[in-house]
């Protein structure tokens, strides 16, 4: 077994993440392979079902691992260098992570809509198995920006247009706000709060994609975007 020393929760993931990350960068872990279980990685590490979970939810933000739910999770690789992507470098201030959300608008209101007239009841159910695994994360007191990533990601494949898809992977979970402007530990009150209006949007998205309303998907994927781009704004404001 890899022997941690004892710390804190969060310290303990990240050098899961640390460990199973340096496997894929360096092959030993190849794209499309499956990563071990839960239970494999506890025993390996030496740590709790919570730190593994964390430390899955910060693989995906990082765009190496996609989780399909219920057969497992798959390494997904470092990419082409070569194709378009952001890198954590290009959101180190606030105004970048506004700039990648402008992105987002544009493209992830048509997702949503395209999604709503295109879904099949499978892509609904994966979408709400989503929606449950973020608020199973709310009430462990977990940001679950993987969860995030992986919703929108979800939406985006329910247009049946692979390129959509293809996009939202190349950005990756970096373009989740938060994983490059929260600071990591326990969630606050006001944070938990904020993550349960969050998820009452993503709720709102998919129950419009269900119904087939196109517009309705489009408007509240662009009030879910655009809140998140005015709180930054806001912060960008008091700074």
């Amino acid at each position: 077994m890899t022997e941690l020393v004892r710390r804190r929760p969060r310290s303990l993931a990240h050098d899961v993440v640390d460990a199973l990350g340096g496997r894929i960068r360096d092959g030993s872990l190849a794209p499309g392979e499956k990563l071990p279980t839960e239970a494999a990685i506890m025993e390996e590490f030496g740590v709790s079902r919570t730190v593994v979970r964390e430390a899955i939810s910060r693989l995906q933000a990082a765009g190496l691992v996609a989780t399909r739910h219920g057969v497992g999770t798959f390494v997904v690789g470092l990419g082409d260098p070569s194709t378009f992507r952001i890198s954590p470098e290009q959101l180190g201030t606030l105004q970048d992570v506004i700039a990648v959300l402008e992105l987002r608008i544009a493209v992830e209101t048509e997702s949503a809509a395209l999604a709503a007239m295109r879904r099949t009841p499978a892509n609904v159910e994966t979408l709400r198995k989503a929606l449950r695994t973020f608020t199973s994360a709310l009430e462990e007191g977990r940001d679950a920006v993987g969860a995030d990533f992986q919703f929108h990601l979800e939406i985006a494949r329910a247009t049946q247009n692979h390129h959509f898809a293809d996009l939202m992977a190349t950005l990756g979970g970096m373009m989740i706000p938060r994983a490059r402007l929260e600071p990591p530990g326990p969630l606050t009150p006001e944070r938990q709060a904020y993550l349960r209006r969050v998820n009452a949007e993503h709720e709102s998205i998919v129950d419009a994609i269900a119904r087939q309303d196109p517009e309705g998907a489009r408007a509240a994927m662009r009030t879910h975007l655009a809140n998140s781009r005015e709180r930054r704004r806001r912060l960008a404001e008091s700074r």
